[in-house]
Parts: C-alpha cells; structure tokens; sequence
C-alpha cells in the first residue's frame, strides 16, 4: 500500500462515526449485534456515548423523545432481522410525532453471502411507509452525503424519522470521502401582506383565542408564542401535542382539548369568533370543526394548510414559526376584545386544579 493512500484511507464505520460527530451526536441508544461490531469498535474511539438498552424498542422511543425535547435528532442502533424490525412502532412515534430520529441498522454482506438469507429482510423496503428516508448504504464513500441528508430531512419541517442500513462488509471497507460539515438551517419569513391580513383579522375580532398544536412544540418556537400571549393578553388552550409550550399555570390559559365534547373548554371555543391556530397537525384529532359562516381560523405554521371540508383557514401566515410569531406581536400588541368568558373559565380550572 502506499504512503498517500495509508494517508487517505478511513475505514466506513470510522467515516461514519466522525460525520454522526459533525452532526453534534453525543449518545446513541442501542443493542448492538454481530452485523454492527465495526461501528461498535469505531464508537468507542470516539466522543459519543453508546448507551445500552434491554431491547430496541426501549432504544428507539429514547432517541425519539430526545429529538422531540431537543430539536436535534435522536439515534439509535440495532443489528438486522429482528433487531431492526423492533424499531418500526418507534419509528411510527416518531412518524406520527413529527420527532427527529436517525435509526441505523446493520445487515449481512451485500457483496457476498456467507449465510445465505439468516435473518436476512428487505428492512429498508418496510421502514419506507414510515419514514422520510430509507436506505441501504451500498459504498463507504456515500456515507457522508447520506448523514448529512439524514440529518437535514430528519430535523427540518415535518421532522421525522430516517434509516439508514448498514451492511457489514460496507462498514468494513476502505473510503477516501471527506465529511461534509452541517450547517445553519433558516426557513422562508412570511409575506408582509399574510402578516397585515392576520394582524387585521385579529383587530377585528370580538372573542379570539390562541390554539398550541403540536407543529408549535418546537424549541425555536416557544419563547416567541409565549411572548405573543402574554403581550397580546389573547387566552390560549392546546392539544395534548401542544402542552408544555407555555406554561399552563398561566392567568391566560383555559385547558387541553383532548378526545372529550361538551366540556367547559369546548363551549368556550364555540363561543370564539376567532382561532389563531399555530402549529396545526393533521395528526392530532381537530379540537373544533370549521363550518361556512362559523368562526373564522388563521393558519400559523411552517408549511400551508391541508385544506378538508372541516378546516379551511381564511389567512394563512407560512414560514418561520418563530419569525411569524414575533412580527405579531409587535404589529399587535395588547388586544382590546371581549374576554370576560374565558376569565371565567380560567378561575375554574385553578379552582378545580
């Protein structure tokens, strides 16, 4: 071998290990196997923490709740067959959830067998209905574009869940590819119109109310929406995927709306004339249905509304969640409107609490 190519040679499994370190990864949560010992021996070479688990569906729900609290993606490991089919109901969680997660599974030798099919399923092909990639990485050199593109689609707008599979003579083999560094991720800022639109509707309401839904449980977006309310003094409620956002011990705040009707917390949303829906997500069950004539909705979030014959928002205000939030507030500041129902309500919950 020569000099230069001893100089510029690293093996898969040390390529891939340095670009999860470019990434930022600090713990990957795992029940390793025989198809993953080369990651396992370049893992403990490097500054990420393997954290062992009983099984890989414990493994996968942890990475899965640390991209959720985090915003960055959470991983995981397991080896193929049984290993790797364990992480499909987290890798739903996360689908659903819209939680950032990097799974990595090992496999048999592509190039040639030395088992026959053992264990041997097409991972890759089942994972595809619930991820936003699924792939087998078939040369070293590939495996930092692959990463990097496993990391952007996985944290960015609706984050979710990746996989990459990994085959054991691939980890093995020799790369001459450089890391590809990550970088700063910035979305589209809303148009100054949808902005005017907004800020005129919400003037004009009587009775508005603030609805957190899950795409507004995102790191980024919480001090701004917390700002938002507590300046515009507009009272709030959430879905069970929006609690935590703000703090729920506020004066403001009147309930969760869950799978429940008829409660105190839907008479109040009958009674709004307004809902500034912030992160909507189809997933969640709706907490009020839109009618011709009814209340009218605007749609704060990072993407457009999916329009049905029970949700079609008059004022869209797409882009940055944050950013939108902010340029709210100043355009508004305090709402004068008709709040004494909502105070009401707000008094009876922390007499019940």
């Amino acid at each position: 071998m020569s000099e230069h190519h001893k100089q510029t040679c690293t093996k898969a499994s040390d390529l891939f290990v340095k670009a999860l370190e470019a990434e930022g990864v600090k713990h990957i949560f795992a029940v390793p196997g025989e198809e993953n010992l080369d990651m396992v021996e370049s893992l403990r070479n490097s500054s990420i923490e393997l954290v062992l688990t009983r099984h890989e569906q414990g493994a996968a729900f942890m990475a899965a709740t640390y991209g959720r609290l985090t915003g960055k993606a959470g991983v995981c490991m397991a080896t193929l067959g049984p290993g790797a089919t364990n992480f499909a109901t987290p890798a739903a969680y996360a689908h659903l959830g819209a939680f950032p997660l990097i799974m990595i599974t090992g496999q048999k030798p592509i190039k040639k067998s030395k088992q026959g099919q053992f264990q041997i399923i097409d991972v890759v092909g089942l994972f595809e209905p619930i991820c936003k990639m699924s792939k087998q990485i078939v040369h070293g050199n590939t495996i930092p574009s692959l990463v990097r593109e496993a990391f952007r689609l996985a944290e960015e707008e609706r984050p979710g869940a990746v996989l990459l599979e990994l085959p054991e003579d691939i980890a093995a083999e020799d790369t001459n590819a450089s890391i590809i560094e990550p970088h700063a991720r910035h979305y589209a800022v809303a148009s100054d119109t949808a902005i005017e639109e907004a800020v005129t509707l919400i003037k004009q309401a009587k009775r508005p109310l603030v609805l957190v839904g899950a795409g507004a449980n995102r790191k980024e977006a919480r001090a701004a929406l917390c700002d938002f309310v507590h300046t515009s003094r507009i009272p709030f409620f959430n879905t069970q995927m929006g609690k935590g956002v703000i703090d729920e011990r506020s004066e403001l705040f009147i309930g969760t709306a869950a799978l429940s009707d008829n409660d105190y917390l839907h008479c109040a949303i009958d009674r709004a004339d307004l809902v500034i829906n912030v992160g909507h997500d189809v997933v969640e069950k709706p907490p009020f249905f839109m009618e011709p004539g009814g209340k009218k909705v605007i749609h704060i979030n990072y993407k457009s509304a999916k329009v049905d014959q029970v949700y079609f928002p008059q004022v869209e205000v797409i882009g940055d969640l944050a950013a939108s939030i902010n340029r709210l507030k100043e355009a508004l500041g305090t709402v004068a409107a008709e709040f004494s129902y909502f105070e009401k309500l707000n008094l009876a919950l922390i007499n019940i609490l």
